[in-house]
């Protein structure tokens, strides 16, 4: 019965100590750790505090990375829909051009012929002015 009650004490002693150390830096905990030997209580209280706050920082970055991931996911999925809309438009402005050169060549060819009816007009009017005299 003396050894379970030891353990227990040494349990409760363990735990008092941890819940002194709750306010002390990593820095100082981890000197007072190496400053006492393996196995005393402060040893241990000092490992215990070491455990659950690395747990802790464990934890929130297994949140914070949950949520960064799925932002990085949301933000993979806007700029996939970002490209779709950029390769419609591309795909768009590129039929519009191929219409702007259908069109031009048709400009030039209605060019050619308003020079050319404005040239036989030309040719008509000098006709109709040297032919009178």
């Amino acid at each position: 019965m003396s050894a379970t009650t030891q353990k227990t004490d040494g349990t409760n002693v363990t735990h008092a100590l941890v819940q002194l150390l709750r306010g002390r830096s990593y820095e100082e905990i981890r000197a007072r750790m190496y400053d006492n030997s393996l196995g005393t209580a402060w040893w241990s209280a000092c490992k215990t505090e070491l455990d659950i706050r690395n747990s802790e920082r464990l934890a929130t970055s297994l949140v914070e990375n949950s949520r960064v991931s799925a932002t990085i996911r949301n933000s993979a999925e806007h700029m996939e829909k970002l490209t779709e809309t950029l390769l419609d438009v591309t795909a768009d402005v590129a039929s519009v051009l191929r219409g702007v050169r259908e069109s031009s060549r048709r400009v030039e060819i209605a060019t050619y012929a308003i020079v050319g009816v404005a040239v036989a007009q030309l040719f008509y009017v000098a006709f109709l002015v040297f032919g009178k005299r």
